[in-house]
C-alpha cells in the first residue's frame, strides 16, 4: 500500500531575530536610547534567555537560531563572530551603509522562513520582529502548515510592530521589559582627566610639566589653552602623533596653528564617525589579536603609520575623503579608542 507523501512530521521549531529591532525596540525601552553604540548587550545570554523561553512555550525540539544584523560591508564585528560562534545559531550579515540603514536583513530573513516551511523542516516558527515587511513570508510558511508565533518587545508607548504582521501570526506575545533588562547596560562614558589646578601655566626649571591634552585635543592636533602669562611649551605630542613641524613652531610661540583648508567643516555626523572607528577597531582586534593591538597601549597616540592606516581603513569604510575634515578624524580616533580601552576594561583617564 502506497505511503502517503504527507506524513506527520515531529514538532520542530525555528527562532527566527531580527536584532535590529530588538536592540533598538529595548535600547528604547530600557534606556531611552536611539543609538546601539549608546549601550552594550550581553548577547550570549539573551540568546540563551530566548531560547530557554521559547522552550517553554513550544512542543518539539528547536532546530537552530537565525540571528539576523548587520556590518558596513557585511564584515562582523568581534561581537557578531561571538554570536556565530554559538552552538545551534546562525548569524545572518545584511550590509549597513554609510547612513546606517541595513540592506538585505529583511529579504534574508523572509528567505530562510519561507525555505524552511517549505521543505517541512519545521512546524512551528518563532519570529521576533516588527516590520511589516515580514508579512509575505509569515503567509507563506503557513501556507505550508506551520505555526508562526510572533514575539515583540513592549513598546514605550503605542505599538511597535506592524498591525498586519500581528493579524497574521498565529500566536502573539509580548515580552517585557523585566524579561530584556539584564541584558542590556548603558555603555560607560570614558572618563577625560581634570586638568590640575596649574597645568595653564608650566612650572619653571626642568622639571616643569606642560598642560596635558585630552585625547580629542590630541587626535585634533591641538593642545589647551595657555594664558599669556605661561612660559613656553615644548613639543606637545600633537606634533609626535603627526602634526606639521610648523604647527610646533606656533606652539612654542603661543599662537594657535593656523586652521588647514577646509579645517572647519562639518563633515561627516559625529556619531558615525565614532561607530566607524569602534569597528576598524573590533577588526583591528580580531585579525591582528588582542596581545598585538595590547602593543598600542596606553595611548592615546597612534604611532604615525597606524593612525594613516586607520585613517584609510575609515575612509574605505565611509566611501570618501576625511582629510578635508578635522574633527571628523578627531572623532574617528575617539571611537577607535573607546573599543580598544573597553576591550581591555581600562579608561582614558588610566593613559600614560
Amino acid at each position: 500500500m502506497a505511503t502517503s507523501e504527507f506524513v506527520p512530521q515531529p514538532a520542530r521549531y525555528a527562532v527566527f531575530v531580527d536584532a535590529g529591532y530588538l536592540y533598538a525596540a529595548s535600547g528604547a525601552l530600557l534606556l531611552g536610547c536611539s543609538s546601539r553604540r549608546e549601550y552594550r548587550v550581553a548577547a550570549e545570554k539573551l540568546i540563551k534567555a530566548l531560547t530557554s523561553h521559547a522552550d517553554d512555550q513550544l512542543l518539539g525540539e528547536l532546530l537552530r537560531v537565525y540571528w539576523y544584523d548587520a556590518a558596513p560591508k557585511k564584515q562582523p564585528t568581534v561581537d557578531q563572530r561571538v554570536i556565530a560562534n554559538l552552538p545551534l545559531v546562525k548569524l545572518r550579515l545584511g550590509n549597513l551603509n554609510a547612513q546606517g540603514q541595513q540592506k538585505g536583513v529583511d529579504a534574508q530573513l523572509r528567505n530562510d522562513l519561507e525555505a524552511l516551511a517549505r521543505h517541512r523542516a519545521i512546524t512551528d516558527a518563532v519570529l521576533l520582529a516588527g516590520d511589516e515587511d515580514m508579512l509575505p513570508a509569515v503567509e507563506a510558511a503557513q501556507r505550508y502548515g506551520v505555526r508562526v508565533h510572533l514575539w515583540g518587545v513592549e513598546p514605550t508607548h503605542g505599538s511597535n510592530q506592524a498591525e498586519w504582521l500581528v493579524w497574521e501570526s498565529d500566536t502573539v506575545e509580548v515580552l517585557p521589559a523585566d524579561f530584556l533588562r539584564p541584558y542590556f547596560t548603558k555603555a560607560k562614558a570614558l572618563p577625560v582627566p581634570a586638568a590640575p589646578p596649574d597645568a595653564a601655566a608650566v612650572r619653571d626649571g626642568a622639571g616643569g610639566r606642560a598642560p596635558v591634552p585630552s585625547p580629542s585635543q590630541v587626535f585634533a592636533g591641538r593642545t589647551p589653552a595657555v594664558k599669556p602669562s605661561a612660559a613656553p611649551l615644548g613639543p606637545s605630542p600633537a606634533v609626535r602623533q603627526g602634526a606639521p613641524a610648523a604647527a610646533a613652531a606656533h606652539v612654542n610661540n603661543h599662537t594657535a596653528p593656523a586652521p588647514a583648508p577646509g579645517e572647519g567643516k562639518l563633515g561627516p555626523d559625529r556619531d558615525h564617525m565614532l561607530e566607524i572607528g569602534e569597528h576598524v577597531a573590533q577588526k583591528w582586534i580580531f585579525e591582528r589579536g588582542r596581545d598585538n593591538i595590547r602593543d598600542l597601549l596606553p595611548g592615546p597616540i597612534l604611532p604615525p603609520v597606524i593612525d594613516k592606516e586607520l585613517l584609510i581603513e575609515a575612509e574605505k569604510e565611509l566611501g570618501g575623503s576625511l582629510r578635508p575634515y578635522q574633527e571628523a578624524r578627531t572623532w574617528l580616533r575617539d571611537g577607535f579608542w573607546e573599543r580598544v580601552y573597553r576591550e581591555f576594561g581600562i579608561g582614558i583617564g588610566k593613559s600614560s
